[in-house]
């Protein structure tokens, strides 16, 4: 198994959004995706409002992750903001989701981020496990609110 992590390009779009519609239907939220190819490539390479990372076996995409930066008044720096990271089903557990976090973290060291964030299901308890396994700290005092446009 070559496993190698690389920044996506314009052709990458059909995969990617392939990729958020299996991601969609592994949380549940299929009815949710409204995205589509044109906005995507508008989104990620014309305006670069968001990036993203892939994840290769034998140059065959099995991954991606999805980021943005926010900014912390506190520390007076931006941060990296894992919006997604997924695996389809057959290369989860051999380490291409722990390659791809471990690859944001580096992205957010390398750019000055102050700190790396994300937002989990309360369900899924894999990624629960990952996260607290690679150190994370709940926000157990913050509360995610949300009003759709």
């Amino acid at each position: 198994m070559n496993l190698s992590i690389r920044k996506a390009v314009k052709e990458d779009c059909p995969t990617i959004l392939y990729l958020i519609k299996e991601l969609a239907m592994f949380e549940r939220l299929s009815d949710h995706v409204t995205c589509q190819l044109e906005d995507l490539k508008s989104a990620l390479f014309d305006r670069e409002e968001a990036k993203v990372i892939l994840a290769e076996i034998d140059q065959a995409v099995v991954g991606f992750a999805l980021y943005h930066y926010n900014f912390s008044t506190f520390l007076g720096k931006k941060g990296l903001y894992m919006e997604d990271i997924f695996v389809i089903e057959p290369f989860r557990k051999h380490g291409v989701g722990k390659a791809m976090f471990m690859k944001l973290l580096e992205i957010s060291k390398e750019e000055n981020c102050g700190r790396m964030e994300w937002s989990v299901l309360d369900w899924n308890s894999p990624a629960l496990s990952f996260y607290l396994r690679q150190g994370a700290k709940p926000m157990s005092d913050w509360t995610v609110y949300r009003i759709e446009n």
